[in-house]
Protein backbone atom coordinates (compact mmCIF):
# COMPACT_ATOMS: atom_id res chain seq x y z
CA UNK A 1 0.00 0.00 0.00
CA UNK A 2 2.93 2.17 0.59
CA UNK A 3 3.74 2.38 -3.05
CA UNK A 4 0.66 2.87 -4.32
CA UNK A 5 0.11 5.45 -2.05
CA UNK A 6 3.43 7.21 -3.07
CA UNK A 7 2.45 6.53 -6.32
CA UNK A 8 -0.72 8.72 -6.10
CA UNK A 9 1.12 11.39 -4.21
CA UNK A 10 3.57 11.92 -7.19
CA UNK A 11 1.05 11.76 -9.84
CA UNK A 12 -0.76 14.63 -11.62
CA UNK A 13 -4.33 12.99 -11.96
CA UNK A 14 -5.40 12.00 -8.26
CA UNK A 15 -5.80 15.27 -6.99
CA UNK A 16 -7.62 16.63 -9.66
CA UNK A 17 -9.94 13.60 -10.30
CA UNK A 18 -10.76 13.58 -6.69
CA UNK A 19 -11.71 17.76 -6.84
CA UNK A 20 -13.37 16.73 -9.99
CA UNK A 21 -15.78 14.07 -8.79
CA UNK A 22 -16.38 16.63 -5.92
CA UNK A 23 -17.33 19.32 -7.70
CA UNK A 24 -19.63 16.83 -9.70
CA UNK A 25 -21.35 15.96 -6.38
CA UNK A 26 -21.49 19.79 -5.40
CA UNK A 27 -23.45 20.58 -9.22
CA UNK A 28 -25.93 17.68 -8.97
CA UNK A 29 -26.64 18.76 -4.89
CA UNK A 30 -27.32 22.43 -6.09
CA UNK A 31 -29.42 22.00 -8.77
CA UNK A 32 -31.38 19.78 -7.09
CA UNK A 33 -31.84 22.26 -4.63
CA UNK A 34 -32.77 24.22 -6.64
CA UNK A 35 -35.43 21.97 -7.91
CA UNK A 36 -36.44 21.35 -4.66
CA UNK A 37 -37.00 24.96 -3.41
CA UNK A 38 -37.89 26.76 -6.34
CA UNK A 39 -37.24 30.21 -7.41
CA UNK A 40 -38.78 32.11 -4.36
CA UNK A 41 -35.83 32.49 -2.11
CA UNK A 42 -34.12 34.84 -4.69
CA UNK A 43 -35.73 37.68 -4.05
CA UNK A 44 -34.25 37.47 -0.21
CA UNK A 45 -31.12 37.11 -1.46
CA UNK A 46 -28.84 40.36 -3.17
CA UNK A 47 -25.73 38.24 -4.23
CA UNK A 48 -27.99 35.42 -6.33
CA UNK A 49 -27.43 35.39 -10.09
CA UNK A 50 -31.40 36.43 -11.14
CA UNK A 51 -30.85 36.22 -15.02
CA UNK A 52 -33.06 34.18 -17.17
CA UNK A 53 -32.25 30.67 -19.06
CA UNK A 54 -30.60 32.44 -22.17
CA UNK A 55 -27.33 34.48 -19.82
CA UNK A 56 -27.16 31.43 -17.23
CA UNK A 57 -26.33 29.63 -20.35
CA UNK A 58 -23.61 31.84 -21.80
CA UNK A 59 -22.34 32.91 -17.79
CA UNK A 60 -21.64 29.26 -17.79
CA UNK A 61 -20.56 28.04 -21.13
CA UNK A 62 -17.64 31.48 -20.80
CA UNK A 63 -16.60 30.00 -17.06
CA UNK A 64 -16.23 27.03 -19.06
CA UNK A 65 -13.99 27.52 -21.51
CA UNK A 66 -12.12 29.64 -19.77
CA UNK A 67 -10.77 26.96 -17.10
CA UNK A 68 -9.78 24.57 -19.53
CA UNK A 69 -8.16 26.86 -21.09
CA UNK A 70 -6.48 28.24 -18.01
CA UNK A 71 -5.69 24.43 -17.09
CA UNK A 72 -3.87 23.86 -19.71
CA UNK A 73 -1.77 27.06 -19.41
CA UNK A 74 -0.99 25.87 -15.68
CA UNK A 75 0.14 22.50 -17.05
CA UNK A 76 2.27 23.96 -19.80
CA UNK A 77 4.00 26.42 -16.78
CA UNK A 78 4.56 23.56 -15.27
CA UNK A 79 6.18 21.26 -17.05
CA UNK A 80 8.39 24.51 -17.93
CA UNK A 81 9.24 24.80 -14.58
CA UNK A 82 9.71 20.89 -14.35
CA UNK A 83 12.11 21.12 -17.15
CA UNK A 84 13.86 23.87 -16.02
CA UNK A 85 14.46 22.27 -12.40
CA UNK A 86 15.51 19.33 -14.18
CA UNK A 87 17.99 20.76 -16.14
CA UNK A 88 19.51 23.05 -13.56
CA UNK A 89 19.38 20.77 -10.32
CA UNK A 90 19.13 16.80 -11.98
CA UNK A 91 16.04 14.86 -13.07
CA UNK A 92 15.56 12.98 -10.03
CA UNK A 93 14.22 16.03 -8.51
CA UNK A 94 10.85 15.86 -10.79
CA UNK A 95 9.18 13.46 -8.45
CA UNK A 96 9.61 16.68 -6.10
CA UNK A 97 7.75 19.07 -8.20
CA UNK A 98 5.00 16.55 -8.89
CA UNK A 99 4.71 15.72 -5.62
CA UNK A 100 3.98 19.62 -4.34
CA UNK A 101 0.24 19.54 -3.55
CA UNK A 102 -0.37 22.88 -4.55
CA UNK A 103 0.63 22.27 -8.33
CA UNK A 104 -2.07 19.66 -7.90
CA UNK A 105 -4.56 21.51 -6.10
CA UNK A 106 -4.13 24.37 -8.39
CA UNK A 107 -4.80 22.56 -11.52
CA UNK A 108 -7.65 20.31 -9.79
CA UNK A 109 -9.45 23.90 -8.81
CA UNK A 110 -9.91 24.50 -12.77
CA UNK A 111 -10.80 20.93 -13.87
CA UNK A 112 -13.17 21.35 -10.51
CA UNK A 113 -14.30 24.37 -11.81
CA UNK A 114 -15.08 23.11 -15.24
CA UNK A 115 -16.68 19.75 -14.39
CA UNK A 116 -19.20 22.22 -12.66
CA UNK A 117 -20.29 24.79 -14.86
CA UNK A 118 -20.31 22.08 -17.72
CA UNK A 119 -22.98 19.97 -15.37
CA UNK A 120 -25.11 22.97 -14.61
CA UNK A 121 -25.28 24.47 -17.97
CA UNK A 122 -26.82 20.74 -19.09
CA UNK A 123 -29.58 21.20 -16.87
CA UNK A 124 -30.73 24.71 -17.57
CA UNK A 125 -34.00 24.68 -19.97
CA UNK A 126 -35.64 27.44 -21.65
CA UNK A 127 -38.99 28.93 -22.46
CA UNK A 128 -40.12 26.73 -25.14
CA UNK A 129 -39.15 23.90 -22.95
CA UNK A 130 -40.50 23.59 -19.30
CA UNK A 131 -38.33 26.25 -18.24
CA UNK A 132 -36.28 26.14 -15.34
CA UNK A 133 -32.76 28.02 -14.57
CA UNK A 134 -30.80 26.50 -11.67
CA UNK A 135 -29.99 30.46 -9.72
CA UNK A 136 -28.10 29.03 -6.89
CA UNK A 137 -26.03 26.24 -9.07
CA UNK A 138 -25.15 29.25 -11.34
CA UNK A 139 -24.50 31.84 -8.38
CA UNK A 140 -21.83 29.02 -7.06
CA UNK A 141 -20.21 28.75 -10.88
CA UNK A 142 -19.51 32.48 -10.48
CA UNK A 143 -18.27 32.28 -7.03
CA UNK A 144 -15.53 29.10 -8.25
CA UNK A 145 -14.87 30.89 -11.23
CA UNK A 146 -13.92 33.59 -8.32
CA UNK A 147 -11.99 31.56 -6.44
CA UNK A 148 -10.13 30.34 -9.71
CA UNK A 149 -8.94 33.56 -10.20
CA UNK A 150 -7.28 33.97 -6.91
CA UNK A 151 -5.75 30.49 -7.19
CA UNK A 152 -4.09 31.13 -10.70
CA UNK A 153 -2.13 34.35 -9.14
CA UNK A 154 -1.10 31.96 -5.76
CA UNK A 155 0.46 29.53 -8.86
CA UNK A 156 1.96 32.73 -10.53
CA UNK A 157 3.72 33.47 -7.08
CA UNK A 158 4.30 29.70 -6.23
CA UNK A 159 5.97 27.86 -9.33
CA UNK A 160 8.11 31.39 -9.19
CA UNK A 161 9.15 30.67 -5.61
CA UNK A 162 9.44 27.10 -6.06
CA UNK A 163 12.08 26.88 -8.99
CA UNK A 164 14.51 28.72 -6.44
CA UNK A 165 17.61 26.81 -5.87
CA UNK A 166 17.28 27.42 -2.28
CA UNK A 167 13.66 26.44 -2.15
CA UNK A 168 14.28 23.45 -3.42
CA UNK A 169 16.68 22.48 -1.47
CA UNK A 170 14.96 23.61 1.46
CA UNK A 171 12.19 21.20 0.46
CA UNK A 172 14.31 18.56 0.10
CA UNK A 173 16.30 19.13 2.99
CA UNK A 174 12.78 18.76 5.58
CA UNK A 175 11.57 15.55 3.44
CA UNK A 176 15.21 14.08 4.45
CA UNK A 177 14.65 15.59 8.11
CA UNK A 178 10.65 13.84 7.99
CA UNK A 179 12.35 10.95 7.09
CA UNK A 180 14.73 10.52 9.33
CA UNK A 181 12.06 10.97 12.11
CA UNK A 182 10.32 8.44 10.82
CA UNK A 183 13.03 5.66 10.36
CA UNK A 184 15.31 6.34 13.35
CA UNK A 185 14.75 4.76 15.74
CA UNK A 186 13.36 2.39 12.99
CA UNK A 187 11.36 0.04 15.39
CA UNK A 188 12.27 -3.13 13.60
CA UNK A 189 14.20 -4.52 16.62
CA UNK A 190 14.78 -3.23 20.25
CA UNK A 191 16.76 0.11 19.93
CA UNK A 192 20.21 0.63 20.97
CA UNK A 193 22.80 3.43 21.95
CA UNK A 194 25.32 1.87 20.05
CA UNK A 195 25.39 1.50 16.14
CA UNK A 196 23.60 -1.62 14.77
CA UNK A 197 26.47 -3.89 13.45
CA UNK A 198 26.18 -7.41 11.48
CA UNK A 199 24.77 -10.38 13.69
CA UNK A 200 27.47 -12.64 15.08
CA UNK A 201 27.39 -16.67 15.74
CA UNK A 202 25.96 -16.00 19.58
CA UNK A 203 22.79 -14.60 17.39
CA UNK A 204 22.02 -17.13 14.96
CA UNK A 205 22.02 -20.81 15.30
CA UNK A 206 25.33 -22.95 14.84
CA UNK A 207 23.13 -24.77 11.57
CA UNK A 208 22.45 -21.36 10.19
CA UNK A 209 24.87 -21.00 7.65
CA UNK A 210 24.67 -24.65 6.24
CA UNK A 211 20.92 -25.07 6.34
CA UNK A 212 19.26 -21.36 5.54
CA UNK A 213 17.81 -21.41 2.42
CA UNK A 214 18.17 -18.56 0.00
CA UNK A 215 15.34 -17.09 -1.60
CA UNK A 216 15.73 -14.81 -4.55
CA UNK A 217 13.96 -11.84 -6.31
CA UNK A 218 11.41 -12.61 -8.82
CA UNK A 219 12.44 -9.64 -10.95
CA UNK A 220 15.07 -6.69 -11.36
CA UNK A 221 14.62 -3.53 -10.06
CA UNK A 222 15.12 -1.37 -6.79
CA UNK A 223 14.13 -2.82 -3.59
CA UNK A 224 11.13 0.06 -2.62
CA UNK A 225 9.65 -1.07 0.51
CA UNK A 226 10.01 -4.25 2.84
CA UNK A 227 6.86 -5.55 4.67
CA UNK A 228 8.62 -6.41 7.97
CA UNK A 229 5.34 -6.89 9.62
CA UNK A 230 4.10 -9.46 6.90
CA UNK A 231 7.81 -11.10 7.66
CA UNK A 232 7.34 -11.42 11.33
CA UNK A 233 3.95 -13.06 10.89
CA UNK A 234 5.07 -15.21 8.58
CA UNK A 235 7.89 -16.42 9.74
CA UNK A 236 5.92 -16.81 13.14
CA UNK A 237 3.29 -19.09 11.48
CA UNK A 238 6.56 -21.17 9.48
CA UNK A 239 8.70 -20.84 12.90
CA UNK A 240 11.59 -19.74 10.65
CA UNK A 241 14.09 -17.29 11.01
CA UNK A 242 14.54 -14.62 8.31
CA UNK A 243 17.80 -13.23 7.57
CA UNK A 244 17.50 -9.92 5.06
CA UNK A 245 20.04 -9.50 2.45
CA UNK A 246 18.83 -6.38 1.42
CA UNK A 247 17.85 -3.26 2.45
CA UNK A 248 15.49 -0.98 1.00
CA UNK A 249 17.67 1.60 -2.08
CA UNK A 250 19.17 -1.42 -2.89
CA UNK A 251 18.97 -2.70 -6.69
CA UNK A 252 18.14 -6.22 -7.69
CA UNK A 253 18.27 -8.66 -10.20
CA UNK A 254 16.45 -11.56 -11.00
CA UNK A 255 17.47 -14.67 -8.80
CA UNK A 256 19.54 -12.42 -6.46
CA UNK A 257 19.19 -13.73 -2.86
CA UNK A 258 17.10 -11.32 -1.05
CA UNK A 259 16.24 -13.17 2.25
CA UNK A 260 18.09 -16.18 4.47
CA UNK A 261 15.28 -18.58 5.45
CA UNK A 262 16.13 -21.07 8.31
CA UNK A 263 15.56 -24.66 8.66
CA UNK A 264 15.89 -24.62 4.93
CA UNK A 265 13.61 -27.25 4.31
CA UNK A 266 10.79 -26.14 5.58
CA UNK A 267 10.54 -23.48 2.60
CA UNK A 268 8.48 -24.56 -0.15
CA UNK A 269 8.00 -22.88 -3.33
CA UNK A 270 4.92 -21.53 -2.45
CA UNK A 271 6.47 -20.00 1.11
CA UNK A 272 9.01 -18.80 -1.26
CA UNK A 273 6.69 -16.79 -3.46
CA UNK A 274 4.84 -15.72 0.31
CA UNK A 275 7.97 -13.90 0.78
CA UNK A 276 8.74 -12.31 -2.57
CA UNK A 277 5.37 -10.59 -1.74
CA UNK A 278 6.77 -9.17 1.30
CA UNK A 279 9.42 -6.99 -1.06
CA UNK A 280 7.95 -4.36 -3.26
CA UNK A 281 10.48 -3.97 -6.28
CA UNK A 282 10.32 -0.58 -8.33
CA UNK A 283 12.18 0.90 -11.40
CA UNK A 284 13.36 4.06 -8.93
CA UNK A 285 14.10 4.12 -5.33
CA UNK A 286 11.92 5.83 -3.04
CA UNK A 287 12.01 7.94 0.28
CA UNK A 288 9.43 5.56 1.91
CA UNK A 289 12.15 3.49 3.86
CA UNK A 290 15.57 4.54 1.99
CA UNK A 291 17.15 7.49 4.13
CA UNK A 292 19.71 7.36 1.80
CA UNK A 293 17.68 8.63 -1.12
CA UNK A 294 16.88 12.03 -0.40
CA UNK A 295 20.74 12.26 1.16
CA UNK A 296 21.43 11.65 -2.39
CA UNK A 297 18.71 14.18 -4.22
CA UNK A 298 21.03 16.90 -2.30
CA UNK A 299 24.26 15.16 -2.71
CA UNK A 300 23.18 15.63 -6.77
CA UNK A 301 22.15 19.08 -6.41
CA UNK A 302 25.59 20.12 -4.76
CA UNK A 303 27.59 17.80 -7.19
CA UNK A 304 25.43 19.28 -10.35
CA UNK A 305 26.17 22.78 -9.41
CA UNK A 306 29.65 21.88 -8.60
CA UNK A 307 30.27 21.25 -12.04
CA UNK A 308 31.88 23.44 -15.16
CA UNK A 309 28.89 24.09 -16.98
CA UNK A 310 26.78 25.56 -13.83
CA UNK A 311 29.65 26.62 -11.33
CA UNK A 312 27.10 27.54 -8.66
CA UNK A 313 29.22 26.62 -5.27
CA UNK A 314 26.25 28.75 -3.35
CA UNK A 315 23.94 26.17 -4.12
CA UNK A 316 26.57 23.68 -3.40
CA UNK A 317 27.04 25.30 0.41
CA UNK A 318 23.20 25.17 1.00
CA UNK A 319 23.41 21.02 0.28
CA UNK A 320 25.85 21.51 2.88
CA UNK A 321 24.17 22.75 5.33
CA UNK A 322 20.79 21.48 4.92
CA UNK A 323 23.07 17.87 4.94
CA UNK A 324 24.64 18.82 8.00
CA UNK A 325 21.60 19.82 9.80
CA UNK A 326 19.82 15.91 8.86
CA UNK A 327 22.81 14.18 10.05
CA UNK A 328 23.04 16.77 13.64
CA UNK A 329 19.73 14.97 14.29
CA UNK A 330 20.49 11.75 13.39
CA UNK A 331 23.96 11.99 15.36
CA UNK A 332 21.23 12.62 18.40
CA UNK A 333 18.89 9.33 17.31
CA UNK A 334 19.35 5.78 18.78
CA UNK A 335 20.22 3.27 15.78
CA UNK A 336 17.74 0.18 15.85
CA UNK A 337 18.79 -3.11 16.23
CA UNK A 338 18.90 -5.41 13.21
CA UNK A 339 17.64 -8.10 15.70
CA UNK A 340 13.68 -8.66 15.76
CA UNK A 341 12.05 -10.49 18.25
CA UNK A 342 8.52 -12.27 18.45
CA UNK A 343 5.71 -12.08 21.53
CA UNK A 344 7.90 -14.98 23.04
CA UNK A 345 10.89 -13.24 22.65
CA UNK A 346 12.63 -15.81 19.92
CA UNK A 347 14.85 -13.88 17.28
CA UNK A 348 12.48 -14.17 14.38
CA UNK A 349 14.35 -11.53 11.43
CA UNK A 350 17.20 -9.69 11.26
CA UNK A 351 17.44 -6.51 9.63
CA UNK A 352 20.32 -5.27 7.28
CA UNK A 353 20.50 -2.29 9.05
CA UNK A 354 22.12 1.46 7.58
CA UNK A 355 25.20 2.55 10.36
CA UNK A 356 25.81 6.43 10.97
CA UNK A 357 29.17 5.94 8.55
CA UNK A 358 27.58 4.46 5.57
CA UNK A 359 25.40 7.73 5.85
CA UNK A 360 28.25 10.03 6.40
CA UNK A 361 30.25 8.41 3.37
CA UNK A 362 26.81 8.77 1.34
CA UNK A 363 26.46 12.66 2.63
CA UNK A 364 29.97 13.55 1.85
CA UNK A 365 31.76 10.92 -0.50
CA UNK A 366 30.96 12.62 -3.44
CA UNK A 367 30.66 16.29 -2.48
CA UNK A 368 34.38 16.23 -1.29
CA UNK A 369 35.90 14.62 -4.26
CA UNK A 370 33.93 17.31 -6.44
CA UNK A 371 35.39 19.74 -4.12
CA UNK A 372 38.81 18.82 -4.25
CA UNK A 373 40.03 22.66 -5.60
CA UNK A 374 37.43 24.30 -4.03
CA UNK A 375 38.45 26.51 -0.79
CA UNK A 376 35.18 27.57 0.82
CA UNK A 377 33.36 24.45 0.47
CA UNK A 378 36.06 22.39 1.77
CA UNK A 379 35.85 25.21 5.12
CA UNK A 380 32.40 24.89 4.95
CA UNK A 381 32.45 21.02 4.78
CA UNK A 382 34.66 21.41 7.97
CA UNK A 383 32.17 23.69 9.62
CA UNK A 384 29.81 21.19 9.50
CA UNK A 385 31.65 18.43 10.75
CA UNK A 386 32.59 20.37 14.01
CA UNK A 387 28.81 21.36 14.23
CA UNK A 388 27.50 17.62 14.19
CA UNK A 389 30.28 17.12 16.46
CA UNK A 390 28.20 18.63 18.92
CA UNK A 391 25.31 16.26 18.89
CA UNK A 392 27.45 12.98 18.40
CA UNK A 393 26.43 10.37 20.94
CA UNK A 394 28.70 7.17 19.56
CA UNK A 395 32.46 6.76 19.43
CA UNK A 396 32.07 5.18 16.54
CA UNK A 397 30.01 8.01 14.95
CA UNK A 398 32.96 10.74 16.00
CA UNK A 399 35.50 8.29 14.11
CA UNK A 400 33.92 8.35 10.65
CA UNK A 401 33.54 12.16 10.81
CA UNK A 402 36.91 12.82 11.96
CA UNK A 403 37.93 10.46 8.99
CA UNK A 404 35.97 12.67 6.60
CA UNK A 405 37.56 15.62 7.51
CA UNK A 406 41.12 14.05 7.66
CA UNK A 407 39.79 13.09 3.39
CA UNK A 408 38.78 16.91 2.63
CA UNK A 409 41.98 18.49 4.44
CA UNK A 410 44.15 15.67 2.44
CA UNK A 411 43.07 16.65 -0.67
CA UNK A 412 42.81 20.25 -0.39
CA UNK A 413 46.68 19.98 0.44
CA UNK A 414 47.03 18.42 -3.17
CA UNK A 415 44.25 20.57 -4.88
CA UNK A 416 44.09 24.03 -3.51
CA UNK A 417 46.84 25.91 -5.16
CA UNK A 418 47.09 29.57 -2.75
CA UNK A 419 48.79 28.97 0.60
CA UNK A 420 46.59 31.00 2.82
CA UNK A 421 43.55 29.12 1.37
CA UNK A 422 45.13 25.73 2.54
CA UNK A 423 45.78 27.37 5.69
CA UNK A 424 42.77 28.28 6.46
CA UNK A 425 41.36 25.27 5.41
CA UNK A 426 44.11 23.62 8.16
CA UNK A 427 42.67 25.78 10.95
CA UNK A 428 39.35 24.90 10.42
CA UNK A 429 40.51 21.18 10.13
CA UNK A 430 42.44 21.73 13.26
CA UNK A 431 38.72 23.09 15.10
CA UNK A 432 37.03 20.50 14.29
CA UNK A 433 39.85 17.79 15.27
CA UNK A 434 39.99 19.72 18.82
CA UNK A 435 35.31 19.44 18.89
CA UNK A 436 35.74 15.77 18.14
CA UNK A 437 38.30 14.94 20.72
CA UNK A 438 36.86 17.15 23.47
CA UNK A 439 33.60 15.24 23.22
CA UNK A 440 34.78 11.84 22.49
CA UNK A 441 38.46 11.72 23.29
Amino acid sequence: MLKYWDGLRSSFWFVPAAMACLAAALALGAVAFDEAVGDDWIERLGWSYSGGAEGASLLLGTVAGSMIAIAGTVFSMTLVAMSLASSQLGPRLLRNFMRDTANQVVLGTFVATFVYCLLVLRTIRRADEAAFVPHLAVSLGVLLAMVSIGVLIYFIHHVSVSIQADEVVGRVGRELEDGIARLFPGQLGKPGTEAPEAPGEADLPESFAREARPVGALGDGYLQVINADALMALAVEEDLLLRLERRPGHYLVEGQVMVMAWPGERVTEALAGRLNDAFVLGNRRTATQDVEFSLLQLVEIAVRALSPGINDPFTAIACVDRLGSALCRLARSDMPSPLRFDSQGRLRLVAQGITFAEIVATAFDQIRQSARSNPALAIRMLDVIAQIACHVQRAQDAACLQRQAGMIVAGAREAVPEAGDRLAIEARFAAATQALRELHG
